[in-house]
């Protein structure tokens, strides 16, 4: 970072940004990690036990990217689950933790996640709020976007729920019944809040289904971050304009013409 020239972001051109939350920013994407490979082991070494058949672990890396990172909780567990060879009942709420069901091991992930937050705290990037509050200096919306229903909780925790004008998360997708990504439908919601058409919005996304949505929703700019520097080539495969390895390597230059009040 630093030693090229840095992506220019024309707010003569979009006039809102929507960013990804888990990995964009907080970095929660490795506290995501762990508390579904806590549950998953569990689950894995529960049904070895019965069936005799020892099961590969989940990996807090491959696994994670591969089936889990971006998605909506449940699209995201079926497909893991799917590739150990292993189908839950849906179950409900309520669902006890040891049921067996994947609700019970939907609930049974967000505790542990919730139990990380509270015992750590949230940690975020710096270089993105710096870019959050230069943007809001210019008079460009913000939204925060995250396929998880503990967003809310996260973005308090990590001091930046204030500046982000609308959040949509994986409570309010269940509510609208919107698909998981890759559809766009999580950020299309996002712009709808905002006023804004998804033509003069850029959309940031760390995770490779997000970059597709991004281009899949029309998106005027969609900027991949790629802090492992992994993922550029599937990245800019998937649809994105840019691909960056943080956000520090992002310009901000122009400014808002004209103002929309978000939509609640």
């Amino acid at each position: 970072m630093g030693s090229s020239p840095p992506e220019v972001l024309d707010l003569g051109v979009v006039d809102a940004v929507v960013l990804d939350t888990d990995g964009v920013i907080t970095d929660t994407s490795r506290t995501h990690a762990a508390a579904w490979k806590r549950a998953f082991d569990e689950l894995l070494r529960e049904r070895g036990r019965r069936t005799g058949v020892v099961l590969p672990p989940f990996d807090a890396v491959d696994d994670y990217l591969r089936y889990v990172d971006g998605r909506a909780r449940a699209d995201g567990a079926r497909a893991f689950l799917d590739s150990r060879g292993i189908t839950l009942d849906a179950g409900g709420a309520g669902d006890e933790q040891g049921d067996g069901t994947l609700e019970a091991l939907l609930d049974r992930k967000t505790r542990y996640f919730l139990d990380e937050v509270r015992k750590h705290g949230v940690r975020v990037f710096a270089s993105t709020v710096t870019l959050l509050r230069e943007l809001r200096r210019r008079g460009a919306g913000i939204a925060a976007a995250s396929a998880s229903r503990s967003c809310g909780p996260v973005l308090e925790a990590a001091g930046v729920a204030g500046d982000v004008d609308v959040r949509v998360d994986g409570l309010d997708a269940a509510r609208l019944g919107l698909p998981g990504k890759p559809d766009p439908a999580l950020f299309l919601e996002a712009a709808r809040r905002l006023g804004v058409p998804p033509g003069r919005c850029a959309l940031v996304e760390d995770a490779l289904v997000g970059v597709e949505a991004g281009r899949r929703g029309g998106f005027a700019t969609v900027v991949g971050v790629d802090r492992q520097a992994r993922l550029r080539g599937a990245m800019l495969e998937r649809g994105a304009h840019v691909v960056v390895r943080d956000l520090a390597d992002v310009a901000v230059v122009g400014r808002r013409s004209g103002t929309r009040d978000p939509v609640v």
